[in-house]
């Protein structure tokens, strides 16, 4: 999905001058396609009404920054591709499943503000999830104030002193979603794509604006020509061409310049407005996807460092527990006990190894985590992070959103639905402009002409032909066309057909997106009622091991009563805390796939 949403990008590339032109102009000059890059490709100038330097979009370009954070372990059910982003390894890892793809549910949930320092730009309404805190830098979806780069994307770019700037105190999840939005590389790259598109688009509805083309010239020397200022013959010897005789020579100096304003196109330069609008609501789309993104993984990396940390806690009771049994059979050994023996002794070295073996991957885990949440929270290299500890279970009851609610509200919030409709009118547009290229344009053109020389007489007489000291200049209507009709019935049928295969990469989109909103959904169900069941489990694992503790203090348990409670208490606490990190997960998998936004803005 990943793949087919990137390549509604490829709209933007002709959303200026390379759209059939929509204006006449007398010259056409050599330069690079917008939004192509390739060198030496013939962009037409404001006014060429070819449309044969249509650059062609590549279906196969994707422009999205980066990879995307995948889970813990889910499969994407889309195509495409995504960078996971491994959590730490569980102690006594269960057949958990992990939730897919989201944004952080701290930072995402809750009922966004509405854009206001955006005109028309739409309420992306509010999150079944339990509120929660973030960032709010989500893009702007309308390009109501097209000129100019947005403000994060020019004052919040990585390696900006903001982007340095030291944390103070343990970093909370609200704090580190909000750093890796508004600071990850990935989001720079992406606000600086819709700096591009904001631009194009500019272009696009200036397209309309004569081109004035002046020269400015002096040269020599020139020879003598003289005569009597009306047309007559030289009036000097010098002036006599075939001879070497060039008397007095002189120089020249001229400026010449024409433009033409186009008055009427027949709906080409409307059409060619209304598409580059949607450039920048593609590239804000695309941005806001990206720090989606960014936002999920740094969830992922602050839940991933609790699991680990929560996970050393237990193995640290556990350990104890272990230790003082062992105590307690060295003891009784040493007194002769028939309630214990050297088996005992092996039995509960062995597990206690075990034990050991899973705080090192333990820490393992907590290292790599911290070091993701250093990276997403742009931590400079001396920087000391500092991660708040939160417990993952959640105090109160989880509100699972239906199936039914989660669809609705992905189909009307997620910003790739937003570019590809964007590109699909784009892309409406382009049929237009192909349609009306079989249509000449009317426009006012003007032109002047003015030369001097030293050496040489004016001629005042109209009817003299004057090369040296003209001054002429002219206004009038043109019409101009091209005739190329089998040429412009293949750019339509070509442009049909783009369109069409936009309409069915929508289909595949919104087909794709219910495939990931189901999974997800499902999964953070099945995650919550797994993480109901382990902690009650685990309480019953604590009441055991308790009484077998105690029986075997007090003479009447044996030890392998001791290390099978040991051992479930250990299993249904790393089960525990492994499930109630696949909710929390799957929280902000759900808030990122139905698109929900940070509930505050910085």
């Amino acid at each position: 999905m990943g793949r087919e949403v990137g390549r509604v990008v490829a709209v933007a590339m002709m959303l200026t001058g390379g759209v059939a032109g929509a204006q006449i102009s007398p010259t056409t000059a050599p330069s690079n396609a917008p939004g192509t890059g390739a060198p030496g490709t013939a962009a037409p100038s404001p006014g060429n009404l070819s449309p044969g330097t249509v650059p062609t979009p590549s279906p196969g370009t994707s422009p999205a920054p980066g990879p995307s954070g995948t889970g813990s372990s889910a499969a994407n059910p889309t195509p495409g591709t995504r960078a996971p982003l491994p959590g730490p390894a569980a102690v006594n890892p269960g057949p958990a499943a992990e939730p897919g793809n989201a944004a952080a549910k701290g930072a995402t949930a809750g009922t966004p503000k509405p854009a206001s320092a955006t005109p028309g730009a739409q309420d992306l309404g509010s999150s079944p999830i339990a509120p929660g805190s973030g960032d709010g830098a989500r893009g702007d979806l309308t390009p109501g104030a097209p000129r100019g780069a947005p403000e994060e994307a020019q004052n919040q770019a990585p390696g900006t002193s903001q982007a340095t700037k030291p944390l103070k105190g343990p970093i909370t999840l609200a704090q580190l979603v909000a750093r890796a939005r508004t600071q990850d590389a990935r989001v720079a790259e992406a606000s600086a794509e819709l700096r591009k598109f904001q631009a194009l688009y500019d272009q696009a509805r200036w397209a309309w604006f004569p081109r004035f083309e002046i020269t400015l010239g002096a040269g020599g020397p020139v020879p003598e020509a003289r005569n009597n200022g009306l047309g007559g013959p030289p009036t000097t010897e010098a002036s006599l061409e075939g001879d070497w005789n060039f008397g007095k020579v002189g120089v020249t100096v001229f400026s010449t310049g024409n433009a033409v304003l186009p008055l009427y196109t027949f709906g080409k330069l409307s059409a060619l407005e209304k598409a580059g609008e949607q450039g920048p609501k593609v590239g804000a789309a695309l941005r806001e996807r990206v720090r989606a993104e960014a936002g999920f993984q740094a969830a992922q990396a602050y839940y991933g460092y609790q699991l680990a940390r929560a996970g050393l806690k237990q193995l640290e009771d556990v350990s104890k527990r272990l230790k003082d049994a062992g105590d307690k059979i060295d003891a009784l050994l040493k007194e002769d006990s028939d309630q214990v023996t050297k088996l005992d002794t092996y039995k509960l070295g062995y597990f206690r190894q075990l034990v050991e073996s899973q705080r090192a991957t333990a820490v393992q885990g907590e290292q790599f985590a911290l070091t993701a949440i250093r990276l997403l929270a742009s931590a400079g290299p001396d920087e000391q992070v500092e991660v708040m500890e939160e417990d993952l279970p959640l105090q109160g009851d989880v509100n699972v959103p239906d199936l039914e609610t989660s669809l609705k509200q992905a189909n009307e919030r997620r910003p790739e639905l937003k570019a590809i409709a964007a590109g699909i009118i784009a892309r409406e547009q382009e049929v237009i402009i192909r349609e009306r290229s079989y249509y000449p344009d009317l426009g006012l053109a003007g032109y002047y002409d003015v030369r001097w020389t030293s050496s040489a007489t004016r001629q005042r007489s109209p009817f003299a032909y004057d090369p040296f000291n003209d001054r002429t200049a002219g206004l009038g209507l043109v019409i101009r066309g091209t005739f190329d009709i089998p040429i412009k019935d293949a750019q339509l049928e070509q442009a049909r057909a783009e369109l069409d295969k936009m309409h069915a990469q929508e289909l595949t989109l919104k087909a794709g997106i219910q495939l990931e909103v189901t999974q997800v959904q499902s999964q953070l169900a099945a995650s919550y009622s797994r993480a109901k069941s382990f902690t009650e489990a685990e309480k019953n694992a604590k009441r055991w091991a308790t009484a077998a503790y105690a029986a075997f203090d007090l003479g009447t348990g044996d030890t392998r009563e001791l290390v099978d409670a040991f051992t479930a208490l250990a299993q249904a606490s790393a089960e525990r805390g492994k499930s109630w990190h696949d909710v929390r997960v799957g929280l902000a998998s759900l808030a990122r796939v139905t698109g929900a936004v940070p509930a505050t803005d910085e």
